[in-house]
């Protein structure tokens, strides 16, 4: 049996309505862009001229997300008033809505965790300002966790076949309830130990840590793992939860630097004071010196040699190391040229 096939007026009606339904369409997204374009002007003409670098951070992060949030808004007043817009948006609608949504909500997290982040860079503190990096850094990420798995679950929930399941799961809310515990559980600690590092701050991002027999300064401090930068610009990745389950080195838990000695031997009777001035001049010359620490001390007084204890600081493990080979050879060098007598030679 052969297929009817339309007639001309369906044809006309068809295109008719099509044409209609592009007009409409096209009328609410090109007038959605250019209210998004004059309402951003506005914006960034107010953030140029405000003092604060806030208002930019903000309008940018938001500026995406708004300008595909007021399409939909237009296309969603364009279905009210032509049947074929308003077939296919309730099709399309239940995915893109909560997709804006929560993309707009993950743009609000960023904008004012970068808002606080420029407060915190901008303290005198910087043990202080360290401090709130961190906690901006871990809420941040919690939160933008949280917008995106609801995002997510709103999206599928639009499926019928989804939303029966989960009707199903709900009733059994025993069975449901121990059966994602026990698949979400890496997950929910490692989200947990984050959230703990945050309020107890064992680490901070900026760091000097040693775990592992590992050494480096905190990179950044995500919710399942930290990035810890070694010396010679590794990254090492280590869980979270490492952190609060075994025992580890931080070297800058109240300070910025770290502190580091060398020991040189002279014979007995050597005269101190000018060893110390020398010390002092050559340490201040060095540029890896952060001038919290300069001290020289007679820390062991033998038979044949007495030990001097020079020590210095240095911001981090890099520089220090750098710093107590320096002061070694200047003081080695300084004491053949200017009190050879005092070198001690016995081993």
């Amino acid at each position: 049996m052969q297929a009817k096939l339309p007639s001309g007026d369906q044809v006309l009606g068809w295109s008719e309505v099509l044409t209609l339904s592009g007009v409409h369409l096209g009328i609410a997204i090109g007038a959605a862009l250019a209210l998004h374009l004059a309402l951003f002007f506005l914006l960034d003409r107010a953030a140029r001229m405000s003092v604060s670098t806030a208002d930019e951070l903000v309008f940018g992060r938001l500026r995406h997300p708004l300008r595909w949030a007021m399409v939909a808004v237009a296309i969603s007043i364009a279905a009210e008033n032509d049947a074929l817009i308003a077939r296919v948006w309730d099709m399309a609608g239940r995915f893109i809505v909560p997709a804006l949504l929560g993309w707009t909500a993950f743009a609000l997290v960023k904008a004012f965790a970068g808002v606080l982040e420029t407060h915190a860079a901008a303290g005198e503190d910087a043990i202080t300002a360290r401090s709130r990096r961190t906690r901006i850094a871990i809420f941040s990420r919690s939160a933008g966790f949280l917008v995106v798995f609801v995002t997510v679950a709103l999206m599928l929930f639009a499926i019928p076949s989804v939303r029966n399941v989960g009707v199903t799961l709900m009733a059994s809310a025993g069975f449901a309830t121990l059966a994602f515990g026990m698949a979400a559980q890496p997950a929910l600690k490692s989200l947990i130990a984050g959230i703990q590092i945050a309020l107890t701050e064992p680490i901070r991002i900026g760091d000097f840590v040693v775990i592992d027999g590992e050494s480096g300064r905190v990179e950044d401090i995500r919710l399942s793992y930290v990035v810890i930068r070694t010396a010679d610009e590794r990254r090492i990745i280590v869980p979270t939860s490492k952190f609060l389950d075994a025992s580890f080195q931080n070297w800058t838990r109240v300070g910025l630097g770290i502190t580091g000695s060398v020991v040189l031997p002279v014979r007995p009777g050597s005269e101190i004071a000018p060893i110390r001035r020398a010390y002092e001049a050559a340490l201040a010359a060095h540029p890896d010196w952060d001038k919290r620490t300069a001290a020289l001390q007679v820390s062991e007084a033998r038979v044949g040699s007495v030990e001097l204890k020079l020590v210095m600081s240095a911001d981090g493990p890099t520089e220090l190391a750098r710093l107590r080979h320096a002061m070694r050879e200047a003081m080695l060098e300084w004491l053949r040229e200017r009190m050879p007598d005092a070198l001690c030679t016995d081993t």
